[in-house]
């Protein structure tokens, strides 16, 4: 933990403008140290230099021992002028003539060397060149930095470009003084350089933490605005740029947390929008790979909408065979897909946008699924009833119209035929208008404007009452067609249900009729009344041919008729049962068949039904 806070300081930016100030001082004490020094040095130097320069009058001396003839007492004086001369910072001084010949010294220590050719090479070339000669030397015996200078003397009986070189002074002096005081002062400066350097090191921390301090608020505060939580305030230190950074960051912070609720309110409701739509919402990338599906959409393709996203929507929509990506950028017709199967009719019409910017980007599509398979079955049931009623009407038309144009032609003449082709005119005329009114019913009952009276009626009374007109037109009828007995199978409890009387007994006769028609001669009709936990059940069971198990769904269809030939011979308009499907639909029961081929069939009604005591119907009746 502690080298991860130390590796972040030395990342931070305090450290960096801790660093800077810190670089910026040391560059300048450097440089100002190097040009202080340099000074220094050369101002010592030169004060050095005038410190031990010989004076001249000794220089006048020395060449006038120099230019006498009288070499021994030269040398006594050269020795006693040198002797004479007093300067702690010149170690050595010698005089040499012109002949390189070492004629004194200064250096007691040294005076073997008097009258020996000197062997400094500096001191034969400014004999040899007639010039004065200086020269920093450092010793490596005794570590010491040494001052030499070398001026010619000249005789003082010549002046001018005349003077004659008689010889010169070879002074060396010690510069250690110089370079102590110099060492000393770089000292003193290198101190209060670091002590310098500490200092400023430590204003640079408080300034560089003074500014970075805001930047680290404002740092933190945008983390927090990226994680979502708008809460935290930047304080405010003062007015100048970082101050005014401050504040707009608090002013971004309430704009964002504001423009985050309304986009967030905007997504929900969007969510909620798509979530509730009863059409299909797909949108796509600009790759066409499904970025958003609503769950209707889901249900349609039936896929998940983890699955499906990310997938592209020619799979999911399955027409990647017949359309491309491009097809339905370029071209956004509505497109009519079916997704039928064994288990379910779906047919959805899609209708492609594009996801546009404005600077005319393409950025991906959508596309709204609506589901049409209702209307597609009501488009095609219309076009097959109008089929049928077309088909229905013009057989009894055509044979009116044939008929009718036979007795125009005379045949209303003919005692014999004439009456049968009125009969026959009159018969087609009933089936038409009985056509025409079963019609007019279902059209009221799809549209809602059929009145239902209801009432609650003694079931068993009625059932019976319906089946026994059935047996008195067999009784009336000397010379039946064919022969039929009515079978009754009724609980003994008198069942009272609240149902609409004549339409019921429209639906019993409707059956009852279907039963006779196409019960065998001789055959037996059961009829069955049956109560449950909450409803009445009542069955109709016959001994024909049956209905073939693929007819069974199609049954109460309109015009529907397993066998059309001789159910139009009967005079059926393939209406009954359609009839009775919507009226008992319309009193809350539920009707269906149950048939084996060749063995008969059984229609059911189920009614919903509660249970009454006789003293409660004498209750509502005294009540009424």
């Amino acid at each position: 933990m502690f080298k991860l806070k130390r590796k972040n300081f030395f990342k931070s930016i305090n450290f960096k403008i801790a660093l800077v100030f810190a670089l910026l001082l040391l560059i300048t004490l450097e440089i100002v140290g190097a040009i202080f020094v340099r000074q220094l040095e050369t101002k010592n130097l030169e004060q050095f230099k005038t410190q031990v320069q010989i004076p001249t009058y000794v220089d006048n001396s020395l060449a006038e021992q120099l230019s006498s003839s009288n070499t021994t007492k030269a040398n006594t004086q050269l020795k006693t002028i040198l002797s004479d001369i007093n300067n702690s910072n010149i170690d050595e001084v010698r005089v040499i003539d012109s002949k390189g010949t070492i004629r004194g010294t200064n250096d007691v220590n040294d005076q073997a060397i008097v009258g020996q050719k000197t062997t400094d090479r500096n001191v034969k070339n400014a004999i040899y060149n007639n010039r004065s000669y200086t020269k920093n030397t450092y010793d490596t015996s005794n570590n010491s930095q040494y001052y030499i200078s070398i001026v010619p003397l000249y005789s003082s009986n010549t002046t001018g470009n005349n003077s004659q070189l008689v010889g010169v002074l070879y002074v060396r002096a010690n510069m250690k003084s110089v370079y102590n005081t110099i060492n000393s002062i770089m000292q003193i400066f290198a101190v209060a350089s670091l002590v310098a350097m500490a200092l400023g090191l430590g204003i640079a921390i408080i300034i560089a933490r003074a500014i970075t301090r805001p930047i680290e608020e404002m740092k933190r505060q945008t983390q927090r605005i990226s994680r979502g939580d708008y809460a935290g305030q930047v304080r405010v230190y003062s007015d100048d740029e970082l101050g005014q950074l401050a504040g707009a960051i608090n002013n971004l912070s309430i704009r964002v947390e504001e423009s985050q609720e309304s986009t967030e309110a905007e997504r929900r409701r969007l969510d909620s929008v798509l979530a509730h739509m009863s059409d299909g919402v797909i949108a796509t990338d600009r790759r066409g790979n499904i970025t958003i599906i609503n769950e209707t959409a889901s249900d349609f393709v039936d896929v998940t909408a983890e699955k499906a996203i990310g997938n592209s929507i020619l799979d999911m929509l399955q027409i990647r065979d017949d359309y491309s990506l491009r097809d339905l950028i370029e071209n956004q017709d509505e497109l009519t897909l079916d997704f039928s199967s064994n288990e379910r009719d779906l047919i959805l019409n899609a209708y492609f946008s594009l996801i546009q910017r404005e600077s005319g980007f393409i950025s991906g599509l959508v596309c709204v699924l609506h589901d049409v398979t209702e209307q597609q079955k009501i488009d095609n049931d219309r076009k097959q009833f109008v089929s049928n009623v077309s088909h229905e009407l013009r057989t009894p038309l055509t044979s009116l119209r044939s008929y009718i144009e036979a007795l125009s032609d005379g045949a209303w003449k003919d005692p014999e035929v004439a009456p049968g082709f009125l009969k026959v005119t009159q018969e087609e005329t009933d089936r038409m208008i009985r056509m025409i009114n079963e019609l007019l019913s279902l059209s009221r009952m799809d549209s809602g404007t059929t009145r239902v009276d209801m009432e609650l009626v003694n079931i068993n009374e009625m059932f019976n009452y319906v089946l026994n007109r059935f047996d008195m037109i067999l009784k009336k009828d000397d010379n039946p067609a064919k022969y039929y007995t009515i079978k009754r199978e009724f609980t003994k409890r008198d069942l009272w249900v609240e149902i609409d009387t004549d339409k019921f007994t429209q639906v019993l006769d409707n059956i009852m009729n279907n039963a006779i028609k196409y019960s065998p001669d001789g055959g037996v009709v059961t009829c069955r009344l049956l109560e449950t936990h909450n409803q009445v059940i009542i069955s109709i069971s016959d001994q024909g041919l049956g209905i073939p198990r693929a007819d069974l769904n199609h049954v109460f269809d309109r015009f529907f008729r397993v066998d059309k030939a001789r159910s139009r011979a009967q005079g059926g308009t393939g209406l009954g049962l359609a009839i009775s499907k919507e009226v008992v639909q319309l009193l809350g029961g539920r009707i269906w068949v149950d048939s084996v081929e060749g063995q008969g069939s059984t229609f059911y009604i189920s009614l919903p039904y509660e249970p009454y005591e006789e003293e409660d119907l004498w209750d509502d009746d005294s009540q009424a």
